[in-house]
């Protein structure tokens, strides 16, 4: 009985420790589970937060470029908005400044200076072949001219600007041909030339309040039938290449001074008649 009782207790002793040790066992893998758990659940934060500052800093890289290309494109604009308005402001600049230019050449030509503004010319300013304009008046090339002035200027009718232009524009010296300080006549086929000299200029005063310079050259040698003095009266009051002018020659040059009814004008010579009425009409 006692055996028997001992061998009970030596089962239900190692049952026991069987089951201890199972429950230790079990413990420790759970335990060990947990800690795996715990260790990569710790790893995955870390690999959260490492991925985080990645994502933080690629944010403030892209923040910081798109900033960037915001001020360059802002800078850009800036630049070219700048240089538009430079640049409208020198086209300003150059318009007024050309439509001041326009107003003072017109005002010159119309006969309207100071004195101030005269200066002395070399007769190169003339140099070069001229014709008449006398012989396309008389073949009526000019008569739209005249009929453009009537429009304009109703004192006087198409027909009574003809007959003006007549007196003025008459004369029998069709070419002249000017070259160094030489002029030379071509009229009626014949030819004749002298040299001239420089000789001043003179301001007149007309009826209707506006100014004119006569430029004043003296006969130094030459062709008897040459006249003593030519003048020049082109609009311009300083140093420029004509592009027309109106001609007084004579022996008498305070006579000359007080001719204002005839006064022959010339244009360059290789001009036709529709070049020349077309330059009338601009004007």
């Amino acid at each position: 009985m006692k055996k028997q009782s001992f061998l009970l207790s030596a089962s239900m002793l190692a049952l026991v420790l069987t089951a201890c040790g199972t429950e230790e066992n079990n413990n420790a893998e759970a335990s060990a589970n947990e800690e795996q758990t715990d260790n990569a659940a710790a790893e995955n934060e870390e690999n959260n937060n490492v991925d985080n500052v990645h994502d933080e800093e690629n944010h403030d890289h892209e923040n910081n470029h798109s900033h960037e290309d915001d001020h360059e494109d802002n800078h850009d604009h800036e630049n070219n908005h700048s240089h538009e308005e430079n640049h409208d402001h020198e086209n300003d600049h150059n318009h007024d400044h050309n439509h001041d230019h326009d107003e003072e050449d017109q005002a010159i030509y119309d006969g309207y200076f100071d004195d101030e503004q005269i200066e002395d010319r070399e007769l190169s300013d003339w140099e070069g072949e001229w014709q008449s304009v006398y012989p396309y008046l008389m073949e009526g090339e000019l008569d739209p001219v005249m009929e453009q002035k009537a429009e304009e200027d109703e004192s006087m009718t198409a027909e009574e600007y003809t007959s003006y232009y007549e007196t003025g524009y008459e004369t029998d010296v069709d070419y002249i041909d000017i070259q160094d300080d030489t002029f030379t006549f071509y009229a009626d086929e014949s030819e004749m030339e002298a040299s001239y000299a420089y000789d001043g200029y003179e301001v007149l005063t007309y009826e209707a309040g506006n100014r004119g310079v006569r430029y004043i050259f003296a006969k130094d040698d030459g062709d008897e039938e040459m006249p003593e003095f030519i003048q020049f009266s082109d609009h311009a009051i300083f140093p420029t290449d004509a592009h027309h002018f109106h001609l007084y020659w004579g022996e008498d040059r305070e006579q000359l001074l007080e001719e204002v009814t005839n006064w022959p004008t010339y244009y360059p010579a290789h001009m036709d008649e529709e070049e020349i009425r077309e330059e009338m009409l601009a004007h």
